[in-house]
């Protein structure tokens, strides 16, 4: 499992996971001492709290896949900072977002080649809840960044 965990992000290690009726819960913790400030880039290894992040991932053997993180936040060292606290970041899931970014690339990926109704529809025969208008505001988040 721990290799699974290695594909999402190398910063990953695998807690534990359990299995609740067609969903998967994948348990993961960040391996790193020290997390740069993304808004300075100095290195911290002050712990100021931690919060318990979810998202969906791609799905395994017909199961919903959600990964659970205990997000970490850290104080900047930096006193010219223009933030105190802020976030430790994995590479596999935008800032915010409920979806890893391999799942929104395979939602992408099917519904360029399909209308976003059939999308939604086949999507949902594999246990990735995702609605037309999720689909829509995807692609449409895809062309402001282009």
């Amino acid at each position: 499992m721990n290799n699974i965990v290695k594909f999402l992000d190398d910063n990953l290690e695998y807690v534990k996971h359990e299995v609740i009726e067609d969903t998967i819960y994948i348990t993961v913790v960040s391996n790193r001492t020290l997390v740069k400030c993304p808004y300075c880039s100095k290195e911290s290894k002050k712990l100021h709290s931690y919060y318990i992040r979810s998202f969906q991932d791609l799905p395994i053997q017909d199961k919903k896949v959600i990964v659970v993180i205990k997000n970490r936040k850290f104080i900047c060292e930096n006193q010219e900072c223009s933030k105190k606290t802020f976030s430790e970041n994995f590479s596999c899931i935008e800032f915010k977002s409920k979806k890893s970014k391999r799942l929104i690339k395979y939602i992408i990926d099917l519904s360029m080649r399909i209308s976003s109704i059939d999308a939604s529809n086949m999507l949902r025969k594999n246990v990735v809840n995702v609605g037309k208008s999720t689909i829509y505001n995807i692609l449409k988040k895809r062309e402001t960044r282009s």
